[in-house]
């Protein structure tokens, strides 16, 4: 049962079969077009695979927006290593929860988008690295897998062509930080899942030192129907420099919360009043989250005339990002948002960089005090030169994640920060436990 009632404004490309009676049944996806794209991909050239993704537009569905079909190009065909599919299903931007219902409803769509991102660089063996807290889906892949494998989708001499490939599921153990990619490939490879220095990128040197396409669920799913239908269309789905639909997380002080498949481009104030049914209680916007939590916040002014793409939210200085919108309403207290954000990642740094480790405690130690009405009003500029001094200063970008949202919260609701100087503080009050709310 999906979580949500599908919009009449949302363009179902990738979630064309959910609702659909067994819709993550092989059956249920041969009849709908299901590998149809992976027998026109056995025809094409590698090149050509790569370059129909290239004319999609298709840009990385995970965070950083990277042009896929570019990032495939990078992999070097003529390198005598193995080449690898990764697939990052560790879906932990808080915020974010659609790659769950692409693996939960629609597995064999992954499955046709690894395969097919295989035959654009010859590689024959790829992993699917899911979320420590996704366990019950390793089941439905599984299953989908062995149903691949039966129907000759997967294995040896896929369909008489003599290409040949497998898949396999391996699950993380929790940890935030192994979304982020080469962090991901040391967990993948048995190690602690610590972030690696780069260059070299994955696409050169990735799981077991070799050659490797690492991207996350919904870029992959996006691939079938590129191939299918070919890159132009889906582009025209889009905005010029980035092709196609997105699956937006509206979450937050909204009347209908859920995951909605959208046209790259949509108007935030549409988003937010016809599909999401508007801030409850009839409430105004105070402030809004564009793509998880890692993303600089902006204010209901800021939002005025704002569309849903890279380009747009970089021109208001935020992110797209993985799609994870939350909503806050006028009575929303920002300094404990500022708080609840730095908890998550101070409790998720891997602690390898001093400036992310040393940081996000502070960060949340200085918060804390300061929602407890004990701060003093030099901490409010501590707190924006302690998060600036992280961005930039670390391996990988954890330490932006924190620092981003913090900075924009202090400097757009500086008000709020200042209010907090006049109360009185309680008596005795302890820090809360840490809750994460999968």
């Amino acid at each position: 049962m999906l979580y949500n009632e599908p919009s009449p404004l949302e363009i179902k490309v990738l979630t064309r079969r959910f609702g659909l009676p067994n819709s993550a049944h092989i059956d249920t996806y041969l009849a709908t077009d299901g590998y149809k794209a992976l027998r026109k991909a056995l025809e094409m050239t590698p090149k050509d695979i790569i370059e129909e993704v290239k004319v999609s537009n298709l840009r990385g569905r995970g965070g950083a927006g990277f042009p896929v079909g570019m990032k495939w190009s990078f992999v070097p065909r003529d390198s005598p290593k193995p080449k690898y599919i990764v697939v990052n299903a560790d879906e932990s931007e808080p915020g974010t929860c659609k790659d769950r219902l692409l693996m939960e409803f629609d597995p064999h769509q992954l499955i046709e988008g690894m395969l097919i991102g295989a035959l654009a660089v010859d590689a024959h063996a790829g992993y699917i690295y899911i979320r420590g807290e996704y366990r019950y889906l390793i089941d439905i892949l599984d299953k989908a897998i062995a149903e691949a494998y039966e129907r000759g989708y997967l294995g040896r001499n896929i369909l008489g062509t003599g290409f040949h490939f497998d898949a396999y599921t391996h699950t993380g153990a929790g940890a935030y930080e192994c979304g982020e990619e080469s962090a991901l490939l040391e967990s993948l490879e048995g190690k602690r899942g610590v972030p690696r220095i780069r260059p070299p990128f994955p696409a050169v040197v990735g799981a077991f030192q070799c050659p490797t396409i690492l991207n996350n669920v919904e870029s992959f799913c996006a691939v079938p129907p590129i191939i299918r239908d070919g890159g132009k269309a889906f582009a025209d789905l889009g905005v010029p420099k980035a092709g196609g639909t997105k699956l937006t997380c509206l979450s937050g002080h909204i009347n209908k919360p859920g995951v909605y498949e959208l046209p790259l481009g949509f108007p935030v104030d549409k988003m937010i009043q016809e599909v999401g049914g508007g801030i409850r209680g009839g409430k105004k916007l105070k402030a809004f989250i564009p793509g998880g939590s890692s993303c600089p916040v902006l204010t209901a002014a800021e939002c005025e005339g704002l569309t849903m793409d890279y380009d747009a939210m970089a021109a208001r200085k935020t992110m797209l990002g993985s799609g994870g919108v939350v909503i806050m309403d006028q009575d929303t207290d920002m300094v404990k948002a500022a708080l609840r954000i730095m908890r998550f990642y101070a409790h998720e740094s891997c602690g390898w960089c001093i400036p992310c480790r040393e940081g996000t405690a502070w960060l949340r130690k200085i918060l804390q005090r300061f929602s407890d009405g004990l701060g003093v009003r030099g901490d409010i500029n501590l707190i924006g030169e302690l998060a600036k001094n992280m961005l930039g200063r670390t391996f990988c970008p954890l330490g932006d994640a924190a620092a981003l949202p913090t900075i924009s919260i202090v400097e757009k609701f500086r008000d709020e920060f200042e209010a907090y100087l006049t109360r009185q503080p309680p008596p005795s009050r302890a820090e809360e436990p840490l809750r994460v709310i999968a």
